[in-house]
């Protein structure tokens, strides 16, 4: 008896013991848990976050864009590649209670650079917005829908397939119409060329899975180099942005400004920088983001919920 005693006692010495050890050990665990669990997290953002070696190239092709203003821009990958392979990024930037949705290009056409460069600038300025912003706001910025484009040698309008990214949307008639145009009204110009299919490429396709899945109030694409202003689609169009004035100069089979602001009813504002190598000043560049602002709460902000059902019908 005494034996069974101490040997029971010896065991259960040893099992104290050891769950002793074990809550040692799982208490220090814990105190790391917290650490470790941020660790993993910063990882996993940082994963698809834009690496400093893309803000380098990025920097060195688009005027006005050095590497912090890219790096601060915090672009995320979109999951979506180019022809080549490139990914396409993109950045978020939205308050509480978001209302209204604004979906904004650049570099479309790989060899307006400008373009970039404003979306870039635009990003920095929203992430401190007004503290009278009368609208709240979830922008999405896309800077280079076109990224081979940009970084081919040289610069090129079209895509790594050679065609023109704004002719390949699904425009009623495009079968006809997009051709017909190229052959009679460019002289099958090849910085034109609107490919075989409309969404026959996969930057065309991405935008169009932006548009069904973001359901943007409102579209801001950006180009150069002829310096005014165009306006497809439904609402009265902005007047001026900066020193740039509206000059509608019609529409295009495959265009975006035809297929989303006269097919699928969502206003789009085509901004037509001077230069496609030079960006306005930056406080022009200001400018033009307080007009889009302002147009912005007055024309779209008391219409939104009509627009979202609007749009919501037509997908």
């Amino acid at each position: 008896m005494r034996e069974f005693t101490l040997n029971s006692l010896a065991v259960n010495a040893a099992v104290w013991a050891t769950a002793v050890s074990a809550g040692a050990i799982y208490n220090e665990c814990m105190r790391f848990y917290p650490l470790a669990v941020g660790l993993i997290a910063m990882f996993s953002i940082a994963s698809h976050a834009i690496p400093m070696r893309s803000c380098g190239d990025y920097a060195a092709k688009i005027p006005n864009v050095k590497p912090h203003l890219c790096e601060t821009a915090q672009l995320q990958d979109m999951k979506a590649r180019s022809v080549q392979g490139r990914p396409i990024w993109g950045r978020d930037v939205q308050v509480d209670d978001s209302l209204l949705r604004i979906l904004v290009l650049g570099g479309i056409h790989g060899d307006e650079m400008s373009s970039s460069s404003l979306v870039f600038h635009w990003i920095a300025m929203a992430q401190t917005p007004p503290s009278d912003t009368p609208v709240a706001i979830h922008w999405r910025f896309i800077p280079s829908l076109n990224p081979d484009g940009l970084f081919a040698r040289p610069a090129k309008r079209v895509n790594a397939h050679g065609v023109d990214l704004n002719r390949n949307f699904p425009t009623p008639n495009w079968a006809r119409d997009a051709r017909r145009y190229w052959e009679g009204r460019t002289q099958k110009d090849p910085r034109r060329w609107p490919g075989n299919k409309p969404l026959s490429e996969p930057e065309s396709r991405f935008l169009l899975d932006q548009m069904d899945s973001f359901k943007p109030n409102l579209i801001v694409s950006v180009h150069a180099p002829y310096g005014v202003l165009d306006f497809d689609g439904p609402s009265v169009p902005p007047s001026k942005l900066g020193r740039l004035f509206l000059d509608q100069v019609g529409i295009f089979p495959g265009s975006l400004g035809n297929y989303g602001g006269i097919h699928k009813g969502v206003p789009v504002v085509t901004i037509e920088l001077p230069s496609a190598s030079r960006t306005p000043t930056d406080a022009e560049m200001r400018q033009m983001w307080i007009d889009l602002l302002r147009w912005t709460s007055d024309r779209l902000g008391p219409g939104i919920s009509t627009a979202v059902q609007g749009f919501s019908k037509q997908q």
